[in-house]
């Protein structure tokens, strides 16, 4: 018998109510968290329609949209939290549906690893899972491929449903500063030039925060330490843990580096992991919590780049050059929690800019996740959004004896739990950047 899937109660709930409302194929993802013996699969959440296709696709599957979807499904997953598979409701052959699901499985993952700025771990599971439900017979079938083998060949798992999965489900919770300075060449202005600037410097950051030090409850634990030794079923811990960061040996001397501009990223992120009531050692943990902090942190500023660069592509036309010192300053979206069930210590998350009212995170859960969530049902309580002072923030020009600009900290991160981002377009032909 290959792997075993503990599967929540909810998803056979779910399932069984997209067959009998099904009018076609039916696809969607499986989240849930992994384990060395077994799987544990606390949701599910159907591909949500693509509006411009419903006429012309009919009954064909849009490969390209089921990717997508998880993919913004994976940046609402906080760190315990995957997608661990695919699946399919559908009356066709099971062989042809096979096919079907191997496509899809490596496609999803294929696209979700490749905004990770990690690598695997010899521990990680490569295993994922997809499962075919006919709708008439509401047979299911469960099979599994190994993601790191091009040529796998689907496996046979086991599929069971059980109540309670993951209601005794530890959490390791952390706030982190974040303080990153991004030197950005004369073409900064260039979208490809920008992000990939921004992706370098967040993967020297990535593998500063992977070699750091984790306390669990102000200790050092050993990786072999269980965190859970003797829990009681529907009992839940909560650790708290500090995160110590040791800069990068290559940067501990100042660089002189010609550059346009600079991107500076400050400010305090939450961040949590769910670890599974399975013995989870003390290394989990750790590997879980930094991979949601790299996560969330990358998450947030890609998407005010995205929106930065899209501004930036509106306006080219009608801007005119910049020959001054210029300080433009943004708020990253701050983290809204959502408990996956009302009961459940497991929550799924959603990013917030402050122009957004609570009310576009609830319709945003409900078209990536079906989650029918109400505005008292979010946490809004664990990040408090930056507050950008209302003042004139272009600098006087620079002249040509003007001294070199040194970094200096912003003062409008004065509030726990806040998170901003500046882009600092400076007219300055030399930046010194130091770790102090």
């Amino acid at each position: 018998m290959g792997r075993g899937y503990i599967v929540e109660d909810a998803v056979e709930g779910y399932l069984t109510k997209l067959c009998e409302q099904q009018a076609g194929a039916v696809t969607g993802l499986l989240i849930g968290q992994s384990s060395a013996q077994r799987d544990f699969v606390v949701m599910a959440t159907r591909t949500p329609q693509r509006e411009e296709s419903t006429a012309a696709a009919g009954n064909s599957l849009d490969k390209e949209w089921v990717t997508e979807h998880a993919r913004q499904v994976s940046q609402m997953l906080p760190g315990g939290l995957s997608v661990l598979g695919v699946f399919i409701i559908s009356d066709t052959d099971s062989k042809d549906t096979l096919t079907t699901l191997r496509q899809l499985v490596f496609a999803v993952e294929n696209v979700i690893s490749s905004e990770h700025l990690w690598n695997l771990a010899d521990d990680d599971v490569t295993d994922c899972v997809t499962l075919h439900v006919n709708p008439k017979t509401r047979k299911t079938i469960c099979r599994t491929f190994d993601i790191k083998d091009p040529k796998s060949m689907a496996k046979p798992a086991d599929w069971k449903y059980q109540s309670g999965v993951c209601s005794s489900w530890s959490m390791v919770t952390c706030c982190l500063n974040v303080d990153m300075l991004v030197p950005l060449p004369d073409n900064r202005t260039d979208a490809e030039i920008m992000d990939k600037c921004l992706k370098e410097e967040l993967r020297v950051w990535a593998h500063q925060l992977e070699s750091g030090v984790c306390l669990i409850d102000g200790k050092k634990l050993a990786e072999d330490t269980e965190l859970t030794g003797g829990q009681k079923r529907n009992v839940r811990q909560t650790y708290t843990a500090q995160l110590l960061i040791t800069p990068d040996d290559r940067r501990l001397t100042d660089v002189v580096q010609r550059c346009g501009g600079s991107v500076s990223v400050r400010g305090a992120i939450h961040s949590r992991a769910y670890l599974h009531s399975n013995k989870p050692k003390a290394k989990l943990a750790e590997k879980l919590l930094k991979r949601d902090v790299v996560s969330t942190v990358t998450t947030r500023v890609q998407m005010v780049l995205e929106e930065l660069l899209t501004s930036e592509e509106e306006s080219k036309s009608s801007s005119s050059s910049r020959d001054k010192q210029q300080t433009e300053q943004f708020c990253l979206p701050h983290r809204v929690f959502c408990p996956v069930k009302v009961s459940g210590p497991v929550c799924v998350c959603d990013y917030q800019f402050s122009d957004e009212a609570l009310s576009e995170v609830t319709d945003r859960l409900k078209e990536m996740l079906d989650i029918d969530a109400a505005e008292e049902d979010l946490d809004t309580r664990q990040e408090t959004p930056a507050e950008i002072p209302e003042t004139d923030v272009a600098a006087e020009p620079i002249g040509e004896t003007a001294e070199v600009l040194e970094p200096k900290r912003n003062n409008y991160i004065g509030v726990a739990m806040a998170t901003a981002v500046a882009l600092l377009a400076t007219a300055a032909s030399m930046l010194y950047l130091s770790d102090a």
